[in-house]
């Protein structure tokens, strides 16, 4: 088998499980917090945020795999007095994969409820609503009977009954998510320790993918647990920030575990809260049987911007050579009034 043919072979299978209902994804978990769960909206020390993600994956496998997503999540009805308030959040996102240019375009809202059981914790319970639309260009696809014994030959009647071109629905889906978080109070700034610890299932209503007329094929639900901490190294500017996430979608699994070091290069004022803590992560993460995801983000309080790459190291390295997917994001937060209180930066 040519290596001009094994790469056709790899780019359909790559197509078909996208074709079949896998969802995307982002290696950079922790700054995609609305896909993850749900219940991760309006739960950050702030007011409100705003994040850009794009990844380009398996640029040199035929077609790249695009993805943008755009998120906006804040917080309402928060008074000190109250030990509830709410989380509402939107997200966008476009993913455009394979020679098909199968494309996903979906508008998701969440609402989720916060409540203080402690001065140290939280408790979060949300639900998502979206609209998913799908598109694709079926024409440019080709197939195993356009094979003339030495190459696939396009200009072949395929023989196949083109199927749906573009189809919408609807989208629901939940989650919870419990937050702890402990602060030792020093001098000059607060040693911090943070965990968080979420699931979330999504595509609650199986939506019906109608790629085809009368079709039977549903979008399987996509289950996620995920936990992460910040954990600051006493009088040092160090900081580890471990996170893992378990996402399982029909028979397909995906766990991701790594951590970043924060190196803190200026502390946040306590009381005034004139300037913000401000510091740089270094990270590295692992795709269980994919790729290992070295990261790296600047963390200047109200903004923060971030890059990974992906080094594969799946099956299909022999057509990749070890080449993934580079991952951008980009966060504004409008961050909590620090006036006569202790800020907690989380700087996740």
């Amino acid at each position: 088998m040519t290596l001009n043919l094994k790469k056709y072979l790899i780019i359909a299978a790559l197509f078909s499980s996208t074709l079949y209902g896998q969802d995307i994804h982002f290696s950079q978990i922790q700054e995609s917090p609305l896909w993850l769960n749900p219940a991760n909206a309006g739960l950050f020390d702030g007011y409100a945020r705003a994040i850009i993600n794009y990844r380009n994956q398996w640029m040199n496998v035929g077609s790249p795999y695009k993805t943008m997503a755009i998120s906006v999540d804040g917080t309402a009805a928060r008074q000190t007095k109250k030990r509830g308030y709410l989380g509402i959040g939107l997200m966008i996102f476009n993913d455009q994969a394979g020679p098909a240019k199968m494309g996903l375009t979906q508008l998701q809202t969440n609402f989720n409820g916060i409540v203080s059981i402690s001065k140290k914790s939280k408790l979060a319970g949300a639900i998502s609503a979206g609209f998913g639309q799908n598109k694709a260009n079926l024409s440019t696809l080709t197939y195993g009977n356009q094979f003339n014994g030495t190459e696939i030959d396009p200009t072949i009647t395929n023989g196949e009954r083109i199927g749906n071109k573009s189809f919408s629905y609807i989208d629901l889906g939940a989650g919870l998510n419990y937050e702890y978080s402990n602060v030792a109070a020093g001098l000059t700034r607060d040693d911090l320790f943070t965990f968080k610890i979420g699931a979330a299932a999504h595509h609650l209503n199986k939506p019906t993918q109608n790629y085809y007329l009368r079709s039977t094929y549903y979008l399987p639900m996509r289950f996620v647990v995920n936990a992460q901490a910040r954990m600051d190294f006493k009088g040092t500017k160090l900081s580890l920030l471990p996170s893992v996430v378990y996402m399982r979608q029909a028979s397909a699994t995906e766990i991701t575990v790594g951590t970043h070091l924060r190196y803190r290069f200026k502390n946040g004022t306590k009381v005034t809260g004139i300037s913000s803590e401000q510091g740089i992560n270094f990270g590295v993460y692992y795709r269980v049987g994919d790729a290992i995801i070295p990261q790296i983000n600047i963390d200047l309080g109200k903004y923060a911007v971030g890059v990974s790459y992906d080094i594969n190291v799946s099956k299909f390295t022999q057509v990749t050579h070890y080449n993934g997917g580079i991952e951008l994001y980009l966060k504004y937060t409008v961050l909590g009034d620090a006036l006569r209180k202790r800020k907690r930066e989380y700087g996740l």
